[in-house]
């Protein structure tokens, strides 16, 4: 029996091209939001933030440019992990500056346009910046990456080097802290601006009896001046009437030229005040639930912190 022709050779599929990998500068540019908002909220300096993500980008130049370096499988996981701990070494620094520092401590401020999206899931307000400061550097890295950014306990254990049960435990303490200094409620944005603006108005004009209807009677005034700009002393200053009466007295004392722009700090409406094109104090209000009355005062007129607001 004669045999026919072999049968041609099967078609074979060839492999798909591989995509070339992502340089490890694209890699950082891809990241490097996520990892400013992050340690910023660990923070709540932008000069120190930036300093830890330079830190951070060598770390992760140097590890790329090993000729003996393995794959890193999560480039984002791993770059989380370095920022991270970088700023927790950091905080010791931030610590002992706070010690000497002039007067109230506030964080400095992110400013956005006031068009801004305010829900931004990794926005986080003046008034619970202020409540972190009050927390321990390991608790406040749990709470950041866990109740802003979501990441999960067992992530974080190995972000930190820790056990899944340690993070869980900070994790309590740190909400528990929270929620017992600063009540959950965000007010309405508009009525936020709105509030603002009356006050805003109130404060220039030197009114005492429109400063009185607006604040809450427990309402406290945080000035952060640092010792380099007007402020209102050391010490916070507490109460309606001591407030108002404080605030109808300075007002008088304002710039001729000055001009007020409304943005959002922090994610939330605030209010910049210029004189000419210098800026020279951001002003957020915290309001009170139910009320909508003013319940805390934040003012940053220190020059260090505004020196990057656009």
């Amino acid at each position: 029996m004669t045999e026919g022709p072999p049968d041609p050779p099967a078609l074979q599929t060839p492999p798909a091209p591989q995509s070339p990998p992502t340089p490890p500068t694209q890699v950082f540019v891809d990241h490097r939001e996520l990892l400013f908002s992050i340690v910023y909220n660990m923070l709540g300096s932008v000069a120190d933030t930036d300093d830890v993500l330079q830190e951070t980008w060598l770390s992760w130049a140097g590890r790329n440019d090993s000729p003996d370096a393995r794959p890193i499988e999560s480039p984002r996981a791993y770059l989380v992990r370095i920022a991270v701990n970088k700023a927790l070494a950091r905080k010791d620094l931030i610590s002992r500056r706070r010690e000497t520092y002039f007067g109230p401590w506030l964080p400095e401020p992110l400013v956005t346009a006031d068009e801004a999206d305010s829900d931004r899931s990794d926005s986080v307000s003046m008034a619970l910046m202020v409540v972190l400061e009050t927390l321990t550097p390991l608790e406040r890295t749990v709470f950041v990456l866990h109740e802003v950014f979501g990441y999960a306990h067992t992530e974080t254990a190995g972000i930190l080097g820790r056990s899944p049960a340690a993070v869980r435990q900070l994790a309590h303490r740190a909400r528990e802290h929270v929620q017992a200094r600063r009540p959950r409620y965000r007010p309405d944005p508009q009525i936020w601006r709105q509030v603002t603006e009356r006050f805003m108005a109130a404060n220039a004009g030197g009114d005492l009896e429109a400063l009185l209807e607006i604040l809450a009677e427990d309402v406290t005034l945080w000035a952060d001046g640092g010792g380099k700009a007007p402020a209102a002393g050391r010490q916070l200053v507490h109460g309606r009437e001591k407030v108002a009466r404080l605030l109808a007295t300075r007002s008088g004392r304002g710039l001729p030229d000055a001009r007020i722009q409304y943005r959002r700090v922090n994610g939330d409406p605030s209010a910049l005040l210029f004189s000419g094109d210098s800026l020279f104090a951001v002003l957020v209000l915290e309001l009170a639930p139910e009320t909508d009355e003013v319940s805390s005062i934040y003012i940053v007129t220190n020059p260090e912190k505004l020196a990057r607001i656009d």
